[in-house]
Order: structure tokens, then sequence, then C-alpha cells
């Protein structure tokens, strides 16, 4: 099985610790699973434009192939203006309809304030949805202070909601050892 995790932001680095997070709590409780983090701002992900995607350049195909080979998903995404990421909007947007057809979908999301904690109920669950993907009943939100200098989580609630999440994750997959 392979578990795919997608950092959403192209500043910082408090988004990729978050799904990194995840994956390595998936494979410490299952250590035989493949992991992955796609770190977008390691990528050139063009504009989408409307075309079919294999006029788009290499780095654009690579990540949306990383994704359709994937068997569960990670998202990671920090909330700007009470909304997802630009540039992982865009990334969606290069998928075809049937991307998550099946597929353990889960996402994480990170905000200022805790007023924002819902925005990804709001705005990845019916995206992830349309997209087929079967979403865990755990997904996390890690406010801005849960984070220490080097952006690593502290937060030990938060921590343990994130071993929830893999849990749930395995559970769903039928991967849990």
């Amino acid at each position: 099985m392979k578990l795919v995790g997608i950092s959403g932001a192209l500043a910082g680095s408090k988004t990729a610790h978050m799904v990194a997070q995840v994956l390595h709590a998936a494979k410490f409780l299952n250590p035989h699973i493949e992991t992955e983090l796609i770190d977008l701002k390691d990528y050139d992900i063009e504009f989408m434009r409307g075309y079919a995607l294999y006029t788009y350049n290499e780095d654009t195909v690579t990540v949306v192939n990383k994704i359709l080979k994937a068997d569960c998903i990670v998202i990671g995404t920090p909330i700007y203006q009470a909304s997802i990421s630009g540039s992982l909007k865009n990334l969606l947007d290069h998928l075809p309809e049937y991307a998550f057809d099946k597929k353990i979908v889960s996402f994480i999301t990170t905000a200022g304030s805790e007023k924002y904690f819902l925005v990804g109920e709001y705005h990845l669950r019916p995206i992830i949805q349309f997209f087929g993907g079967i979403l865990p009943s755990r997904n996390v939100f890690v406010p801005d202070d849960s984070f220490n200098d080097e952006s690593e989580i502290v937060d030990k609630l938060i921590l343990k909601r994130i071993e929830g999440m893999a849990k749930e994750i395995l559970d769903l997959s039928g991967k849990k050892e």
C-alpha cells in the first residue's frame, strides 16, 4: 500500500511538517506501507489552463501521476483568506474526476486563528467527495500556536489526533499491519 502526503504550501515548513507527521505515524503503525511526501514547493506545477495533462510540464505530470497511483492520500494545507492555498487548488484542478475513486483521503490544516478550524470541512471535504474519495472521520486542524520555532508540532493533543488519523486511514484501507 502506498500513502502519499501532499503539502499544499509554497512558503514556510509547517504544512510539510504536519503531513510528514501523519506519514510517520502511519509508518510507525505499519512499517510495511510505502509513504511519500509531495511538497508542492519542490515542484513547478503549471497553472491549469484546461488542456490535457500531457501538454503540461514534467513536474505537473509527475505529481498528478503520483497522486493517481496512491492508495491513500493525506492533503495538508494552510488556510489563507478563509480558504485552502491557491497552489493546492491549482493542483486539484489538474486531477481527473475519478482521481480519488475509492481511495482513503484525509486532510490536515493549519491557520493563525482557531476561528478557521472548519475551513477544511467546508472547502476540502466537498472536493474530496467530488473526486470519489472516502473521508475518515478524523481530520485534523492545527492552530499556529501548536508549533515550535522549527515549525514542529509540540501540542501533545494534536499529536494524539494525528496518530488517530493515521490509525483510521490504515483501518479503512485494511492495512493495519
